[in-house]
């Protein structure tokens, strides 16, 4: 826990802390958006725009109360579908998805807030990404606040460029190497071992970086570390589509793309703690499932033509180091 003044208790300490947080998550939101949005723009027509949907659930309407703003992209100049949502919830019980490390907290009164991202561009040599930060306070029985942050961002290529990966992970190494050279290879491992589907003993794409329950080295520092992934989302991933997005592609691409995003929606759906949190903890379900694809094809034990453009996604997802 970090410093408390004298005569201020832990809840207030943390009523305290809340104010530059929510700045920073809501500042982070609206420039995900512009930088999106400047995007579709990069060609001189006015591209896709984010249609902004602001929400409240009131105390008593649910399990949940709080509000947000979910803002989301359709049908645009280059993302087929994307979204970025703020939320800040609270609610009387912690929802079991959020206590697998800390089981003694199940059932404790406790706030949320944070941005999700989900980006999928319409070109299939452009890759989905997605990020997340956030913050989460509860109080216990025994009356003492606690607090911690999460997070992480990964890329999911369907068509990879070795260059790219390399590109998107450096970003992400550089932006953490402030906090210690161990930082960076101890969330790649945990990224790595988070984003995989288990029923399919396959990643989900070729990673990035993932913290989740980071308490450690005080408040300050926490919130640094959240900061630094958070403002690298951009500098990582844009880069990447500025260089893609107008690749010719065909029908064949596209259907195994759609088929590779049946990946995506298999881990979110089943696996993804994010997910089942707002889901079991009645939380907005066209926000949480803003991050779904809006093309998808599932076939029967499929497999690629070895040697194909399409195997090659399988030779690089098993993790490695990348940068």
């Amino acid at each position: 826990m970090p410093h408390v003044p004298d005569g201020e208790n832990a809840s207030a300490a943390a009523a305290r802390r809340t104010s530059p947080v929510e700045a920073w998550f809501r500042e982070l939101q609206l420039r995900l958006v512009a930088a999106c949005e400047a995007l579709e723009d990069a060609d001189g027509s006015r591209g896709g725009r984010f249609v902004r949907d602001a929400w409240q659930k009131p105390a008593g309407a649910g399990v949940l109360s709080g509000g947000g703003l979910t803002c989301v992209i359709e049908g645009g100049r280059v993302f087929e579908r994307g979204g970025v949502a703020f939320s800040k919830v609270s609610g009387a019980a912690l929802p079991a998805a959020a206590t697998a490390a800390r089981p003694h907290l199940a059932g404790s009164p406790f706030s949320a807030m944070g941005v999700s991202l989900v980006l999928h561009p319409e070109n299939p040599y452009c890759p989905t990404a997605h990020l997340n930060v956030r913050a989460l306070a509860v109080t216990p029985a025994d009356g003492e606040a606690l607090w911690w942050f999460g997070g992480g961002c990964d890329l999911t290529p369907y068509y990879p460029f070795e260059d790219d990966i390399r590109q998107f992970h450096g970003t992400l190494k550089s932006a953490l190497a402030p906090f210690g050279d161990d930082v960076y290879p101890r969330l790649k491992r945990d990224c790595d071992a988070y984003f995989t589907l288990p029923h399919r003993k396959e990643p989900r794409g070729v990673g990035g970086v993932f913290f989740d329950d980071l308490d450690s080295g005080g408040f300050e520092r926490c919130f640094a570390l959240t900061r630094a992934v958070g403002d690298a989302f951009i500098p990582a991933y844009l880069p990447l589509l500025e260089r893609r997005q107008a690749t010719p592609y065909s029908e064949r691409e596209r259907d195994f793309q759609a088929y590779r995003r049946g990946r995506y929606v298999e881990f979110n759906l089943i696996w993804d703690r994010g997910t089942l949190f707002g889901l079991h903890g009645d939380g907005r379900t066209e926000s949480i499932l803003m991050s779904m694809p809006p093309v998808v094809h599932w076939r029967y034990d499929w497999q690629p033509e070895p040697g194909s453009p399409e195997a090659k996604i399988y030779e690089l997802l098993p993790p490695r180091d990348w940068a």
